[in-house]
């Protein structure tokens, strides 16, 4: 539940605009990357302090500045002061359970979402909070912690490889947000097929272990939606071409993005409803087992019956009953028992009951 509602009561009675960081610690010393480059130079550091970073607000070269780390907040400070980042900007920056949104200001972009990964151990969804920040000639990307998947971006400005080290800063905003999106896929994957093992096991051999997996599966299918959904809004609002700061030729690639948004939607729904069709088959094999053997133990409650008719008249001690005298009445009860019990049995077969 920690991960669909986060403690917010620390903030209550703060005026808007307070730095106060809300989520998970990560207690990780804060790092901050730059990358500057243009068509013809490149150049990448790492800086200790933020004000550092004032010299590259108004280069004509496109600078990434990438910020590992954001519980610290007067480098959030420092930083926002050296962009002129509005307070209510940094404030969401550090509240870690803020839903994909998209917030277009006088001289900057502010972008946030959600960057998954798949727990192979735990088998479970996990997820960072990403916020980009994007102005003229810069663009300003604040992670939980370190690590990420955006290398493959790093070593295409490095090497100059396709238009990014032509184009500005619109279209390095568009790469880190591709990146993003397209690793939905891969977890999107990770899942299916996890679903798909549970469609064969829950036809073979359902258990306790099988629901439990299942009742898993659909709270993270949950907390997938919940962190991907509205994204579909965010993309739709940058590739409309109504933010000065969105070039009309980025435009284009963000209309890729936002079909690969809808991808992402439409394979969540559709895994949300294979699990439920799942659950559906688990609850209805286990009413199956459970006919199948309340089936069994009627059938041998009902051979018993005329048996156990039979051996309480012959257990009565009334003292006028002849067949008790009979030499080869103890025979005779068995064999009657056996016949009563065969016959019984062929019928059911003929029946079809077992």
């Amino acid at each position: 539940m920690i991960r669909f509602i986060k403690k917010r009561s620390k903030k209550t009675g703060l005026p808007p605009g307070s730095l106060v960081h809300i989520g998970k610690k990560k207690e990780i010393k804060t790092k901050i990357t730059i990358i500057d480059y243009d068509e013809i130079t490149f150049q990448e550091l790492e800086i200790e302090a933020p004000k550092e970073c004032i010299i590259y607000k108004d280069k004509p070269t496109i600078t990434w500045i990438n910020v590992d780390g954001i519980e610290n907040t007067q480098v959030l400070k420092d930083l926002g002061e050296c962009f002129s980042i509005h307070p209510l900007t940094l404030e969401d920056i550090l509240n870690t359970d803020q839903r994909p949104k998209l917030e277009d200001y006088e001289n900057y972009i502010y972008i946030v979402l959600k960057m998954l990964s798949y727990d192979e151990k735990e088998e479970e969804i996990s997820s960072e909070q990403v916020s980009l920040i994007l102005g003229k000639n810069y663009v300003i990307s604040l992670q939980e912690s370190e690590g990420d998947i955006f290398n493959p971006i790093r070593e295409r400005i490095k090497n100059g490889k396709g238009r990014v080290r032509k184009a500005g800063s619109d279209y390095l905003s568009y790469l880190l947000l591709d990146a993003i999106v397209d690793n939905y896929f891969t977890i999107l994957e990770k899942v299916s097929e996890k679903i798909e093992g549970l469609e064969d096991e829950v036809i073979k051999n359902p258990t306790q272990e099988t629901l439990n997996t299942i009742h898993n599966l659909k709270t993270e299918m949950l907390y997938l939606k919940k962190s991907v959904w509205p994204l579909r809004e965010v993309v739709n609002k940058l590739e409309r071409g109504e933010l000065t700061l969105i070039k009309k030729s980025t435009s284009v690639y963000l209309r890729d993005i936002y079909d690969h948004t809808i991808h992402v939607i439409d394979s969540i729904e559709t895994l949300r409803d294979m699990l439920s069709g799942i659950l559906d088959i688990y609850l209805s094999s286990v009413s199956n087992r459970m006919n199948e053997v309340m089936k069994v133990l009627t059938i041998i409650a009902t051979i018993f019956i005329p048996v156990t008719f039979i051996a309480g008249i012959y257990g009565m001690n009334f003292s006028n009953m002849p067949e008790l005298g009979w030499h080869w009445s103890y025979l005779v009860f068995w064999i009657v028992v056996l016949i009563i019990g065969v016959t019984m049995i062929i019928y059911f077969k003929r029946k079809k009951w077992f």
